[in-house]
């Protein structure tokens, strides 16, 4: 089942020439926002990705309205692709159900780690030179808009963990936690410990419920 996705970032703009679109690729169900491409929430496409079962196609008309940036384009596909689900771009002509469509979703990711290592090493190469003109104080560092711009930048990319943010930007994770917010905090935050109870207590218990 071809199942479409179409998105226009305010409500002044118009649906409808995607959604003739995916109506003539044969899309039997389609789901729409209106929302900025870098909005994390989006309704519609987790409605669409809920929806999609295995064998089905995902259908968008261009790259851009399913994605947010490369990197959350590829991890979006991969997740699509681990559940058995297809994604297709009309305007690209990439389908990954074939094998060409494969291949260049393999090229895609290679050019994603290749722009974050690229970032990295200019980052790193920044830090040391500032480093080597004698920038490097006792007291606490503060980030300038720059580097708060570059940090926010990485954290939206899935596939950049907290750990290599931080090793990136040369910075705590209190750092990171205090430019990005508490939410960032918890989303990385292990499960929390189940309370412990002593092997006593929890022998008596089996006993009393065996009884």
């Amino acid at each position: 089942m071809l199942i479409g996705y179409a998105r226009v970032s305010t409500s002044d703009q118009n649906l409808d020439m995607q959604m003739d679109a995916l109506k003539q690729a044969g899309c039997r169900r389609t789901f729409t926002d209106v929302a900025s491409g870098t909005k994390a929430e989006r309704p519609g496409v987790s409605a669409a990705v809920a929806y999609a079962r295995e064998g089905d196609t995902l259908v968008v008309w261009k790259l851009d309205r399913f994605g947010r940036s490369l990197g959350h384009l590829i991890e979006a596909v991969r997740q699509l692709q681990a559940r058995g689900v297809g994604f297709r771009s009309l305007h690209e002509n990439i389908d990954t159900t074939t094998s060409a469509g494969k291949l260049i979703f393999h090229v895609f990711g290679a050019l994603a780690e290749f722009e974050r290592d690229l970032t990295r090493e200019r980052t790193m190469a920044g830090l040391a030179s500032a480093r080597a003109r004698g920038r490097r104080g006792g007291r606490r560092r503060v980030l300038d808009d720059k580097q708060v711009g570059l940090l926010r930048r990485l954290s939206r990319d899935p596939a950049n963990a907290p750990g290599f943010i931080c090793e990136t930007l040369g910075i705590s994770r209190a750092t990171f936690y205090r430019y990005l917010g508490p939410r960032s905090a918890a989303a990385s935050a292990p499960p929390p410990r189940p309370p412990f109870t002593p092997p006593a207590v929890a022998r008596k218990r089996r006993t009393t419920s065996r009884a």
